[in-house]
């Protein structure tokens, strides 16, 4: 049994330093290589203060959400808006690790579970918290499998999934589109997650390269066997295709994106604003933050070219939804 304190495990896997350093980010190590840390938004809704875009475009209750990762400091690709720190990448997949060290899906849940009441501990004493909220996030309901590096690296992604939803839980899934054959594996195994999210961050392969900067020669081509995967997925789970908007950057040739998104027919297209976050920026200005209504014009011109329409948007979030059609399972009940 791995050693825990109040700010998570110990891990045998991780360097201590960057490790001691997350957990001053608060992140709660949950595991040797799995994380669980509390987003803004949960914090802002204990404190009825406003709610993340997915509790207002899907219906995934901030209180409620478990923000985690299964591989931390695992990733193919080095994002030049990625708010890690890219010097302390442990590897691009799990192959070469002891298997004693990788964490099984029971513990990764169980501490995932733990970590987030011990991180929201401090709100049982403040005046702003809404009470009601706060027992309820004792028992987090959706699991946002996205806090940091690359879930779909993680061996036993399959499994974790299948016992999160029995145990009552959604999950969120956001890969790089680097590991289609995880993808398939979730679908062979009928471990799909709630909802599936592929990133993608330039127009074109030579964008690619320079933004997403992947160790994986093959990248380019990775990423649209995964685009191909999704869509055949559509009528399995629910699908979405994530753009991060960076300004003077990768806010170009609409009609590439539009193709990309044609090409994976996700039922969900989100547009969202880079964060100038982290690590981030170190790599980039904050210039390149693009505000909300220039992300709102880049996601219209995308849609000029394509079949998918404005449905929502959070000005907050600097995020706008595209559908090719609304519909009345959108927001999920709970």
């Amino acid at each position: 049994m791995q050693e825990k304190n109040k700010k998570g495990v110990t891990s045998k896997l991780l360097n201590k330093e960057h490790v001691s350093l997350l957990k001053k980010q608060q992140y709660y190590f949950s595991g040797n290589h799995s994380a669980v840390k509390i987003c803004t938004w949960t914090k802002k809704s204990l404190r009825d203060e406003d709610v993340c875009y997915k509790e207002q475009f899907y219906g995934i209750r901030s209180h409620l959400c478990c923000q985690m990762s299964p591989a931390v400091s695992f990733c193919q690709n080095s994002c030049i808006f990625c708010w890690r720190d890219l010097a302390q990448t442990k590897g691009t997949s799990f192959d070469k690790v002891d298997l004693e060290l990788i964490d099984s899906p029971e513990y990764i849940i169980k501490n995932s579970i733990f970590g987030q009441q011990k991180l929201l501990e401090g709100f049982a004493g403040s005046a702003k918290t809404n009470m009601k909220k706060f027992k309820q996030s004792t028992e987090p309901m959706h699991f946002a499998i996205s806090l940091t590096g690359e879930a779909t690296l993680y061996p036993h992604l399959p499994s974790l999934i299948k016992k999160l939803h029995k145990l009552g839980k959604t999950t969120f899934l956001v890969t790089n589109g680097m590991c289609p054959e995880m993808l398939e594996r979730l679908e062979k195994e009928k471990a799909l997650p709630t909802q599936l999210y592929i990133s993608i961050d330039a127009p074109n392969e030579k964008l690619f390269k320079k933004i997403d900067r992947s160790a994986i020669k093959d990248g380019w081509e990775k990423l649209m066997q995964s685009l191909d995967i999704l869509k055949r997925l559509k009528n399995k789970t629910r699908t979405c295709v994530r753009i991060t908007a960076i300004k003077d950057l990768n806010m170009v040739e609409e009609e590439n994106y539009a193709k990309l998104i044609e090409k994976s027919d996700a039922t969900f297209v989100e547009v969202k604003s880079y964060m100038w976050v982290g690590g981030s920026r170190d790599r980039l200005l904050l210039e390149n933050m693009p505000r909300h209504s220039e992300t709102k014009e880049f996601a219209l011109n995308i849609a000029d070219f394509c079949d998918y329409k404005l449905v929502d948007e959070k000005q907050e979030s600097r995020v706008v939804l595209l559908m090719k059609e609304d519909f009345d399972g959108r927001i999920m009940k709970f």
